[in-house]
């Protein structure tokens, strides 16, 4: 095999990565993805928590070992390998390269002084693979790592400008990456709001009790059919190209099977979870903030359940997109319903029902065209690796973009709207009296759906293509770490405390974590539970690495 070359988007549920044939019209030779991210907690504020907990050089090792598996998977002779591109948000990159990410986690000119904080530059470059510390190819490799136009906004973001082409359109458009940390930019006369909001993992099927990622066996869409033997809740499967076949139509009640389908499901992804509380709100199946039904649950195909608790996680997530949307439309002094198109990228974005989630207040309610574009940091990173020109491209868009970043954290709009949105989706307030708040607080009143707008799917799935060696999926990405603590009398309670079964208690009392499945140190519920006070997580994360 000629002169190869790996793409990979660190993303922050998963990492994904492909192989590029250099010597032979940059054809993909094959893909790999994770189904989680590998560090701990279930967004982009988890992973910062979680490095300045346990420290840089352990967060950079936990990133770069998942990168090298990704890598292993991708089944090829890393001797051939000359380049590779990476893709992601400011803090992946950050911790990829091993460089300061404090300036990221703290706000404010003041605090950063005080701590003696000095932020790196984060312009384009090409770096040997010998350069990153623990990086499992050749010394000679050339790696690019594309730039951020801020600190705030990152490679993703320029990503999702330059694959969706919304620069190059004079309309005012609105793109979204829809995923655990929703980037969002607002184009408005050739001027770019961004902003991006942690809305949580559940539309991306995480968070989610019978949830996980977009692979084969999940539900991703679902229609409801009405009542009786021909109505029902028809459910859409993945199958082994990624592509939805017909799973069970069942009865939501009590579960019965009324036609059986194609494939069987295995769980429930973001975009099923979306095209759900869709139909069960059209339906009446959902009367917010609870399911209207006898046992609180509403039944998929296969056994799969959507529970009270998934209605809330959801409604978080879906509340964030749409008082992100308002908050940039604020800044920019434009009404919603002036919004011609939206753009949706990501995994999310790509397999969802685009008029369920315009329905529901994902998109908003009166754009005339609706572009689903699929993984753009990936296909970023395809670019890159295809010609390294595209790296410099993005510095010159980075150096020449004219941006308004909006801090979420620090808007009173956001605040504002998103606890509208809370007591919507969580505690059930009307609809009308979510609007009489508006108007109290001065914005303009977020309308319905009045037309249907054109949907054009450029992609038919958010990876297009697989390659000749097609797809490895990686379910264990997590490093699993080891320890023994003095006094512990192997009781157990620490097991049982955590709400993702990420530990194991071995016979000699030793606990065994695994990463990627730990909720992160904002959780500890583990330490909480251990009544002779000697579990220590920090110790436990930056213990060894158990042998697998």
């Amino acid at each position: 095999m000629g002169k190869l070359g790996i793409a990979v988007d660190l993303g922050t549920s998963g990492f994904r990565g492909q192989v590029i044939d250099l010597d032979n019209d940059n054809k993909i030779i094959s893909t790999a993805i994770t189904t989680r991210h590998p560090m701990p907690g279930a967004n982009v504020i988890d992973h910062v928590h979680f490095a300045l907990e346990v420290g840089l050089d352990t967060a950079h090792d936990t990133v770069i070992h998942a990168v090298n598996r990704v890598i292993d998977n991708l089944r090829i002779d890393k001797n051939d390998v000359v380049r590779l591109a990476v893709c992601g948000n400011p803090i992946q990159l950050s911790l990829f390269k091993e460089i300061e990410i404090r300036d990221l986690a703290y706000a404010g000119k003041r605090k950063l002084e005080n701590l003696g904080v000095v932020s790196p530059k984060r312009d384009a470059e090409i770096v040997k693979a010998s350069d990153i510390r623990g990086f499992n190819l050749p010394s000679q490799v050339d790696v690019l790592i594309p730039p951020a136009v801020r600190h705030e906004i990152g490679a993703d973001a320029l990503a999702m400008m330059i694959q969706s082409r919304a620069l190059e359109k004079e309309e005012i458009a609105i793109v979204t990456d829809y995923g655990t940390n929703n980037e969002m930019s607002l184009i408005v006369e050739g001027e770019v709001y961004t902003g991006s909001t942690a809305a949580g993992p559940a539309l991306e099927g995480q968070q989610i009790e019978d949830g996980l990622l977009a692979l084969p066996g999940a539900i991703s869409d679902v229609d409801y059919l009405g009542q009786g033997l021909h109505g029902g809740l028809q459910c859409f499967v993945l199958d082994q190209d990624m592509f939805p076949q017909a799973g069970d139509r069942v009865d939501p009640e009590s579960g019965r099977v009324l036609v059986k389908g194609e494939l069987e499901a295995v769980g429930i992804t973001g975009t099923g979870t979306v095209a759900l509380i869709s139909q069960a709100l059209r339906s009446g199946m959902i009367a917010l903030p609870r399911i209207a039904m006898s046992d609180g649950n509403i039944k998929l195909a296969n056994g799969v359940k959507f529970t009270n608790h998934d209605v809330e996680e959801a409604g978080k997530a879906i509340g964030a997109v749409r008082a992100g949307h308002v908050t940039l439309c604020q800044a920019a002094g434009i009404e919603m319903n002036q919004i011609e198109t939206a753009y949706m990228s990501g995994a999310s974005g790509t397999y969802v029902d685009a008029l369920k989630a315009q329905q529901i207040g994902m998109v908003p309610a009166d754009v005339k065209r609706i572009f689903q574009v699929g993984n753009t940091s990936l296909a970023m990173s395809r670019d890159m690796v295809a010609n390294e020109d595209a790296l410099w491209d993005m510095q010159k868009m980075a150096n020449e973009l004219r941006q308004t970043h909006v801090m979420f954290a620090d808007s009173k709009v956001f605040a504002q709207i998103y606890v509208l949105e809370l007591s919507y989706w969580t505690e059930g307030m009307p609809w009308k009296t979510y609007q009489q708040f508006l108007k109290k607080y001065g914005f303009s009143p977020i309308v319905e759906p009045v037309r249907i707008p054109q949907v054009i799917k450029t992609v038919t799935r958010d990876i297009p293509d697989f390659g000749i060696m097609g797809l490895k999926i990686i379910p264990d990405i997590g490093e699993r770490k080891e320890i023994l603590f003095e006094g512990c009398t192997g009781c157990g309670k620490c097991i049982k405390a955590c709400p993702e079964e990420a530990l194991v208690l071995e016979e000699d009392d030793t606990i065994v974590i695994d990463l990627a499945l730990c909720d992160g140190v904002a959780c500890g519920r583990c330490e909480r539970a251990c009544h002779e006070k000697v579990f220590d997580l920090i110790k436990l994360l930056t213990s060894e690495a158990k042998v697998r």
